[in-house]
């Protein structure tokens, strides 16, 4: 149960409506998240748009390293909503074990790409202020480019922005199953 009142989907109208039938119409209903904002129609616009522009970068982060990126983000923030959708999405491609190596904090355990890019989310969501030219060099001299740095950089902060949003109005449960998928984001093709 969140700390604040909501609306429920079947009392929505106007632009909350439209917010609502946005996501709704992949998933049946709004997230949990989402009806979280809902005192704010277009305060849950302007989340859904951010949502399908940080998950929608053209750049040539994996799957699997969008994931790693919101995942450790979520757990590093302790925010059990957010961490449950995409350990549910790390599960689905078999990821168990990098699962437990970023619940371990073991980021030596990983490959040098994955390594380097867990040791910038690490700082960007724990110390942003300590975040130097070198970290960004760090990420460069293991191959990724500006653009997927940008990419990095862009969903790391969104993420830190849901994970405070859920804990701070006490969104502190695990996402229901029927939105541990990536369709709950708007404009995603899966």
């Amino acid at each position: 149960m969140v700390w604040i009142r909501t609306i429920p989907p079947g009392d929505a109208s106007g632009r909350l409506k439209e917010a609502y039938d946005w996501q709704a119409r992949r998933l049946g209903q709004p997230t949990e998240f989402t009806q979280l904002g809902s005192l704010d129609a277009e305060v849950v616009h302007a989340r859904l748009a951010l949502y399908r522009a940080t998950e929608n970068v053209p750049s040539k982060l994996t799957f699997r390293q969008r994931e790693l990126i919101s995942y450790l983000t979520s757990i590093l923030n302790s925010t059990p909503h957010c961490a449950s959708l995409s350990r549910a999405q790390l599960r689905k491609i078999g990821e168990n074990d990098l699962i437990e190596i970023l619940d371990r904090g073991d980021y030596a355990q990983l490959d040098p790409v994955d390594a380097a890019l867990a040791r910038y989310v690490y700082k960007v969501t724990l110390t942003p202020g300590q975040v130097t030219e070198a970290d960004i060099r760090e990420l460069r001299s293991v191959g990724f480019t500006d653009l997927e740095i940008l990419d990095a950089n862009n969903h790391t902060a969104h993420l830190n922005y849901t994970n405070r949003v859920a804990n701070g109005l006490g969104l502190l449960t695990e996402a229901a199953e029927e939105e541990q998928t990536k369709a709950r984001v708007p404009g995603y093709d899966e």
